[in-house]
């Protein structure tokens, strides 16, 4: 699927932030991106060590020892010290554990799919997260420039209210009325100062940094034009819906691997040993290789146990999918509605907009020829007032809610947004590892190269 462009406005003066650049600074500094990255190498290794089940187990062992005694016979004591010193090596190869450990690899390889779908869950949850810091810090700027400006605007009526009342023209009710309104507007004044603060605080949490003079999106990203075909959509590319699918494909091998534990274990065991006496030529050479085989005949029930722990493993990670895949419609649905709600909101603000703008001007200027009172004008604009802050969150609220729609849809992601980050190979620290390279091999020598890379060497 083509990428999904973020539009922006483009600053008329100076530089300004879009919300690409806040996404993309978000994407490559974020803690949660690096913490599921690291989860997500962990799980790899876990294909790894199941896969080093299904080989050779070759150990060393040595000694050195020294035994001494004392004897004694006929009145004659001797003394006997040797110093004799020992190597052996053991090899031992599992050739048939029931099918459990060529299980262990599968359910390993599904427990990284899994992994994988829950990092693009983490970077989903917080590009969104950055994308909502960004659009509250510009609700927050606009509403404190719409209140800075009401405070200088009713100042402005507070004076002229004195004034008039000084030659006459008022009572002095009309000037208490204008410095009550002024006191209110003041104090959502100092609110909406805190409303910013407290977004800065959220924006600088997500983002990792302050933020800077961000723009205000232009347009809305393409979302599916029906809600039916967005819920079809959601369900084949959610990630939750992917990592839920996985942790069943778990469960099911979880059962076999428990029935394998019924089965007899066969193994192929070597050894080889060496001691030599210190001063002397006595010595030791020999070894051994045996096939064994065994397997449980009676274990109080503690394996017919684990089929059955693991039967109620497959049955809740199937209710699980069946629970993520309705929460996973609710949302689309849900997004949408707000989405909706919000356009229509931000219509009909639009018009109040107009129409109180209208009215305002029209009262003010009755109040000049005192047709009105200052209560009307101090009503108008107040009214004026509330018809654009209220604007100001439709508009945000509709972009809020787009991102919520693209985020259902499994589509707040670095590549579907096409943020300028560096491409992440999810397969790529798989592939260095997935053959379980040990250190001094080639492949061990390049994963090392990558870790360093990383940084976690």
């Amino acid at each position: 699927m083509a990428a999904i462009a973020v539009s922006v406005a483009t600053a008329t003066a100076g530089w300004a932030e879009t919300l690409a650049e806040t996404l993309t600074y978000t994407y490559i500094h974020s803690g949660v991106v690096e913490q599921n990255r690291a989860l997500l190498r962990a799980a790899d290794e876990d294909v790894a060590q199941a896969l080093a089940n299904l080989r050779p187990v070759l150990n060393w062992s040595g000694s050195v020892r020294r035994q001494y005694g004392t004897a004694g016979a006929n009145n004659l004591t001797s003394r006997n010290i040797t110093h004799d010193a020992t190597v052996g090596l053991s090899a031992e190869i599992v050739l048939y554990a029931g099918g459990r450990n060529r299980l262990g690899v599968d359910v390993a390889k599904e427990s990284v799919l899994a992994a994988r779908a829950d990092l693009l869950s983490a970077e989903q949850s917080i590009l969104l997260r950055a994308a909502k810091a960004f659009l509250a810090i510009r609700e927050s700027a606009q509403t404190l420039g719409l209140r800075q400006n009401n405070v200088r605007v009713i100042r402005q009526e507070v004076r002229a209210a004195r004034d008039r009342f000084d030659v006459g023209e008022v009572t002095r009710t009309d000037v208490a009325l204008a410095e009550a309104r002024l006191a209110a507007a003041v104090a959502a004044l100092a609110a909406a100062e805190g409303s910013l603060i407290q977004a800065g605080e959220e924006f600088h949490a997500v983002v990792g940094r302050d933020p800077g003079k961000l723009v205000t999106p232009t347009a809305l990203p393409s979302l599916p034009s029906s809600v039916e075909d967005a819920k079809r959509q959601a369900l084949q590319r959610h990630p939750d819906m992917h990592a839920a699918q996985y942790a069943v494909a778990v469960q099911e091998l979880n059962i076999l691997i428990a029935k394998g534990a019924m089965k007899p274990t066969v193994s192929l065991q070597g050894t080889y040993g060496v001691t030599e006496e210190f001063g002397n030529d006595d010595f030791s050479r020999g070894g051994s290789v045996s096939l064994q085989a065994g397997g449980p005949i009676y274990q109080g029930g503690a394996l017919a146990s684990a089929v059955r722990k693991a039967m109620a493993g497959r049955d809740q990670a199937r209710a699980n999918l069946h629970v993520v895949s309705l929460a996973i419609e609710q949302q689309v649905g849900v997004s949408y509605s707000a989405l909706r709600v919000a356009r229509a909101n931000k219509t009909s603000f639009e018009e109040q907009v107009r129409a109180a703008q209208t009215a305002f001007r029209g009262v003010r200027e009755e109040a000049t020829l005192g047709a009105r009172t200052t209560l009307d004008v101090l009503d108008a604009e107040q009214e004026l007032l509330d018809a654009r802050a209220n604007l100001i969150s439709a508009q945000i609220a509709e972009f809020s809610a787009a991102y919520d729609v693209l985020a259902s849809l499994g589509l707040m992601t670095a590549d579907a947004l096409g943020l300028d980050v560096p491409h992440f190979d999810p397969a790529a620290y798989y592939n260095l590892v997935k053959k379980a390279p040990v250190t001094r091999s080639k492949q061990g020598k390049e994963l090392d190269r990558v870790l360093r890379a990383l940084g976690k060497d």
